[in-house]
């Protein structure tokens, strides 16, 4: 017998278990945390009465399986951020950041020609620590004293580069309270409008007072409505669109970057049947494309022309703007 809409609804809100749990997964969860704990006490009762050393955090990577774990806990960084950072410092030919890492002593031979460098997993991340004592100890200079490297302290967001401070390894607790406060306060930064690089295109349109909106194209919406997509810019409308902007900020790298680049290649020729005379330019940055450069090849290869982020970039967007619309 089909029930009816009010029963199936009954059925939700009078068998309903609010917070469903595995009782066996949280008691084993539960252990993972406990571990975890233990060994960040018995950290800090070793710098209480050892001080703080590099060679005792080296060996905490070294002797702790989770010892990595327990310098993010602490730092309040991300595994995310992490492995964001390693794959950084790989591709980033930056002397003073290489010596600082000891890159040259733990990147693999094949990754410096390689156009498509991919970010290491875990299981990767945590063999080179057991393998390579170069590595454990370019990892504990970054934890250490990381914010005080100029091309750090120039691209890593300030939200994240507060977080490699000494002090926050001393168990200080005015460095506690402020990894506290960033793990409370870390989903609603990321959130924020402000921190999209897409507002700050559009302020910079403002500022130059050019006009544009967002949305579908007209044609597109007629012609081809099952394979449209909502655009990032348009200048100057909807209507007679003179410049079309689609903005690609990742600092994240998966698979789906390779099907991104394909649908903006599949709209580069849409809007050269339906808008001929419109410029398709992209804005693509992050190290996310900066790791899968195979990726990235077919994402430009989409645009007129590209765009970063930076500062003379920005300036060039701007001009390359008043140049067209002249």
């Amino acid at each position: 017998m089909v029930k009816t809409i009010d029963e199936k609804v009954n059925t939700v809100l009078t068998q309903n278990t609010f917070w469903f749990q595995d009782r066996e997964f949280e008691e084993k969860y539960e252990a993972n945390i406990t571990v975890l704990k233990e060994t960040l006490l018995v950290l800090r009762n070793e710098i209480q009465n050892q001080g703080l050393t590099k060679k005792l955090l080296e060996d905490l990577l070294l002797k702790k399986a989770n010892g990595l774990k327990v310098l993010l806990t602490l730092t309040g960084l991300s595994n995310e951020s992490f492995k964001r950072l390693v794959s950084f410092i790989r591709v980033v030919d930056d002397a003073e950041l290489s010596k600082f890492s000891f890159r040259d002593q733990w990147i693999e031979e094949s990754e410096l020609e390689s156009l498509d460098i991919r970010e290491w997993s875990d299981s990767k991340i945590e063999s080179k620590i057991r393998e390579n004592v170069y590595f454990r100890k370019g990892i504990v200079n970054l934890f250490y004293e990381g914010s005080t490297i100029p091309l750090l302290s120039k691209t890593l967001p300030l939200f994240e580069l507060k977080k490699l401070s000494c002090s926050k390894l001393k168990f200080d607790i005015e460095a506690m309270i402020d990894t506290l406060i960033r793990y409370k306060e870390k989903g609603s930064y990321s959130g924020k409008m402000k921190n999209n690089p897409e507002v700050t295109i559009g302020k910079l349109l403002d500022d130059i007072e050019i006009s544009f909106e967002s949305g579908d194209l007209n044609k597109l919406k007629e012609h081809a409505p099952t394979e449209k997509r909502t655009m990032d810019f348009i200048i100057p409308n909807q209507e007679n669109p003179q410049i079309i902007i689609e903005s690609s900020y990742l600092t994240t790298t998966s698979s789906g970057q390779g099907d991104k680049a394909k649908t903006e290649n599949h709209i580069r020729h849409l809007l050269k049947e339906h808008y001929p005379n419109a410029r398709f330019w992209g804005f693509v940055d992050g190290i996310g494309w900066y790791v899968r450069k195979n990726d990235l090849r077919r994402m430009v290869e989409a645009f007129e022309d590209v765009f970063t982020l930076e500062e003379s970039e920005l300036k060039r967007f701007q001009q390359s703007l008043i140049a067209v619309l002249k």
